[in-house]
């Protein structure tokens, strides 16, 4: 192995690139790239691994979130119009549809032409729990919980619920509970989109 070739495996040029090392050695990489065409080659070939890897790691915000945060600015200003606060029953394996008719059949409890894939408009909100009516069209994304509990009563169409490696069918009628710290994902099954009474409760 050659005094080049050693250099490079000496691990000082991810260390430079990454911009971590010293003022001196730095300026020593510099002056080695400036004579050695394979020294700039290793430092443009691991700026480019680097780049790749950090697309691959990088996450954006979950597909969950911007319709939520829609649907909190929707009930507030719906708030400040007048509409009086609603208190919807918490979700068990017992409730009902008929127990959220009260808010199903508003006129404005609608889902609008243009949704993309997921639509929310809250119905109650306390320290406690909030309550949605939620519209799913296609899936909603991996998640995993560990300050508030999930609740689902599937008021129409249907989906499959994954939590960890167990899959649960889901039709109208049908409660689901996710636990804390367990991921968990859903695809629609049904021609319609799911619409679910979706609550989150503190833990």
């Amino acid at each position: 192995m050659n005094a080049i070739e050693e250099y490079i495996n000496s691990g000082i040029l991810e260390i430079y690139v990454l911009g971590m090392t010293s003022a001196e050695e730095t300026a020593q990489v510099n002056e080695m790239a400036v004579k050695h065409i394979e020294i700039r080659k290793e430092i443009e070939e691991i700026s480019k691994a680097l780049e790749i890897d950090a697309a691959k790691k990088s996450v954006g915000p979950s597909e969950t979130l911007k319709p939520f945060l829609m649907a909190v600015v929707d009930y507030t200003e719906r708030l400040k119009g007048g509409e009086p606060m609603s208190f919807p029953p918490l979700l068990t394996k017992d409730s009902k549809v008929i127990d959220f008719e009260e808010w199903t059949r508003r006129a404005d409890m609608v889902l609008p032409d243009d949704f993309e894939n997921m639509y929310a408009k809250i119905i109650g909100y306390t320290p406690e729990a909030t309550t949605a009516i939620s519209w799913i069209k296609t899936h909603s994304p991996f998640e995993i919980h560990t300050i508030e509990l999930e609740r689902f009563l599937i008021l129409e169409g249907s989906c499959d619920i994954t939590i960890g490696n167990d899959v649960h069918s889901l039709k109208a009628g049908d409660f689901l509970a996710i636990p804390l710290h367990i991921g968990h994902s859903l695809v629609v099954t049904s021609d319609i989109p799911c619409k679910v009474i979706l609550q989150r409760v503190a833990a």
